[in-house]
């Protein structure tokens, strides 16, 4: 399997990602398309502390079926409200909260799902949430678990979504209907990155997808990727 070496290309391509952006975080990353800010680069210190840790959390649920940007522009109008903090959310008007997430799209769901991580989050009282646990809240898929223990607790869960499905579909190495566990075995048996790679990983297929899958036929002009395609 070539997962090692498409990372090494990837990572040669486009840099250091310094996935997942803080919105009050200075750092930018000027080789990323779309929104450059929040990024830190190469600096793995992140979350520094639980309001960024949440913060990470908040955006794992809002990201779903939307882009970065929207989710920016919902965290900053909700930061506007409160303390971007379980205990606030909780407490928050129901109208103003829904206002507030309403650039992620499906902000009624939203605004349940993000209730619930809420009461999830509290209840663990500092520490480290077990996947399974993850999966039980409503509103909580692979998906967004993967994306919550990587970023938010550093936790070596690979994140499947659908660019990886893309990308490597189009290059023959997995089978794009094939099931998120087993995309997610099939990488984190045959990728041997620590958790810093992992998030670069995920990260620059992004980055990658951006670039060369978003309007099909996926890939036809994928010059940096097109020599790990099986015959």
């Amino acid at each position: 399997m070539a997962f090692n070496e498409i990372f090494k290309k990837l990572l040669d391509a486009y840099s250091y990602q310094g996935w997942w952006p803080i919105t009050d975080y200075e750092g930018e990353n000027p080789t990323k398309t779309g929104s450059t800010q929040g990024y830190h680069p190469k600096d793995y210190s992140f979350p520094r502390d639980s309001s960024e840790q949440f913060e990470i959390i908040v955006g794992a649920v809002l990201t779903q079926n939307t882009s970065w940007p929207q989710v920016e522009k919902s965290i900053v109008n909700l930061k506007k409200l409160i303390n971007l903090n379980p205990f606030e959310i909780l407490n928050l008007n129901e109208d103003e909260f829904k206002e507030a997430i309403r650039p992620s799209g499906y902000f009624n769901q939203k605004y349940n799902y993000l209730r619930n991580i809420s009461e999830f989050y509290t209840s663990l009282e500092g520490q480290v949430p077990k996947r399974k646990d993850l999966l039980s809240v409503k509103g909580v898929g692979p998906e967004t678990a993967d994306s919550i223990l990587l970023y938010a607790y550093s936790e070596k869960e690979f994140v499947v979504d659908a660019y990886t499905r893309r990308i490597f579909s189009y290059l023959g190495l997995i089978n794009e209907k094939d099931s998120y566990n087993k995309i997610k075995k099939l990488f984190q048996d045959n990728f041997d990155g620590d958790v810093n790679d992992y998030q670069e990983y995920h990260a620059l297929i992004v980055e990658h997808a951006k670039n060369h899958y978003l309007k099909n036929p996926y890939g036809e002009n994928d010059n940096i990727l097109n020599n790990f395609k099986v015959k």
